[in-house]
């Protein structure tokens, strides 16, 4: 059996395939449409927050996964983290250029289902139903 493809070259240029296990593209797709990921995109996309901030913006997120979540977006080069040398120090967060195409991607995304979820209740409604009658 032949191992998957972590991604191909093609006239000396990379290609990248999300659907390849191996791919690198596929964990920067989970990093920026994780749970955490999408918010914490699109809670930046309104401007540049300390990490408190973010939290409170992104209401049920822990320390920990929020801590995490930016770590990954920094690493993949979507967040910028910007630490001041204070006493107590100060750290903020915003988005690269990268980071804000992105994030108005993930924007409209978000648009889109919220104005869909009167037909998604329904549907749920019916397929329940369908479910338990």
């Amino acid at each position: 059996m032949s191992e998957a493809p972590e991604c191909t070259a093609e006239h000396d240029q990379l290609l990248f395939d999300v659907f390849a296990q191996r791919c690198p593209s596929r964990s920067t797709l989970e990093h920026l449409t994780g749970r955490w990921g999408v918010l914490a995109m699109a809670a930046l996309h309104d401007g540049t927050f300390r990490f408190n901030e973010l939290r409170r913006r992104v209401h049920g997120v822990s320390e920990k996964m929020l801590a995490q979540t930016l770590q990954a977006l920094e690493r993949d080069g979507f967040v910028h983290r910007e630490a001041q040398h204070t006493i107590p120090p100060k750290v903020e967060y915003s988005l690269t250029d990268r980071g804000k195409r992105t994030a108005a991607l993930l924007l409209d995304l978000i648009r889109d289902v919220e104005a869909q979820m009167p037909e998604v209740i329904a549907a749920n409604e019916r397929y329940d139903a369908a479910r338990n009658g």
